[in-house]
């Protein structure tokens, strides 16, 4: 019997388990038990107020619940997909705070509840593709990141924005244990983190976050393969020069800075050309920067995408 190690298992293979609101309107529709979060202990899933449809969103089926809240990649609560949902359940997401600074004009520190202030809230349903040749879809809720970063206004020196990961040990797994360095953190140009579909999400099916998706506050980045939309970011910093990014430095050849979802580059160990979408069997083909070309190809005139990939 052939036995493959388990870095050369696709996940592909593995069957998974199973416009915009007026913003006192917004604000006034935020329960108050909602605001009273009992501090130190995980956020319970809270429906969000006031979720405005957004026109950025694909017309495909999303994936249920079930598939989105078990079949995760979250390497600080388990190498598994199916870790994260079990291991995450006592992960400390109140209260929590997100710095943003460097390179702006006026640096601040938000609470999740400031966040909920920074703009109206939409639902966005998004497609997602997985470097592991999987895909989902997704209906998430929070508002474009070019909303924060407006606020703290960047300044000319500013050319990428980088974002870091919670980290809490004892409740996470180490580096070692894990096999990559925390505190997880990543990173995009300027222009990509003001694109508005780059999304600062606070949560999905209508509800907040559940941990093991990344709670209480996570980016989305919908062209590009989906661990550049890192999880419970705790520090956004605008800085001058590219930032270093988790994956690249695990494994600089199977991981480039910009990882945009491309066919026509395979990962060294399998082909990126064909996806799989969790919960079906068969599959179909990959879309160059997951179907959001028309929005975000031209981010990337003039760049040989098989160099930067």
């Amino acid at each position: 019997m052939l036995i493959r190690k388990p870095a050369e298992i696709l996940y592909s293979e593995v069957t998974p388990k199973a416009v915009y609101v007026n913003r006192r309107k917004f604000l006034a529709g935020i329960p108050a038990a909602f605001l009273a979060m009992r501090a130190g202990r995980a956020l319970a899933a809270t429906k969000l107020p006031g979720l405005a449809k957004s026109p950025f969103s694909t017309t495909e089926k999303p994936n249920s619940f079930e598939d989105v809240t078990h079949y995760n990649n979250f390497y600080e609560f388990g190498t598994q997909k199916d870790q994260p949902a079990v291991m995450a359940r006592n992960f400390q997401t109140s209260p929590w705070t997100v710095t943003v600074e460097g390179e702006v004009a006026k640096p601040g520190k938000y609470s999740f509840e400031d966040l909920l202030k920074v703009a109206p809230l939409e639902e966005r349903i998004y497609r997602h593709r997985c470097v592991e040749a999987w895909s989902i879809v997704v209906p998430w809720a929070g508002y474009s990141l070019s909303a924060i970063l407006k606020l703290a206004q960047p300044t000319p020196k500013a050319k990428f924005v980088a974002f870091e990961s919670a980290y809490q040990p004892g409740k996470m797994l180490s580096s070692g244990q894990a096999g990559i360095e925390f505190p997880y953190v990543e990173g995009l140009r300027l222009d990509e983190a003001m694109h508005p579909l780059a999304l600062l999400c606070v949560g999905m099916y209508g509800e907040t976050l559940p941990p093991q998706d990344g709670a209480p506050v996570r980016l989305v980045v919908p062209w590009k393969y989906g661990f550049k939309s890192i999880k419970s970011i705790v520090k956004i910093r605008l800085v001058t020069s590219q930032p270093p990014t988790t994956w690249n430095k695990s494994n600089a050849r199977e991981y480039g800075f910009y990882s945009n979802v491309n066919p026509n580059v395979d990962h060294p160990r399998w082909s990126q050309a064909t996806e799989r979408r969790l919960g079906e069997f068969r599959k179909r083909p990959t879309l160059m920067f997951n179907g959001y070309g028309d929005q975000v190809a031209s981010l990337y005139t003039g760049m040989d995408l098989k160099k930067y990939y």
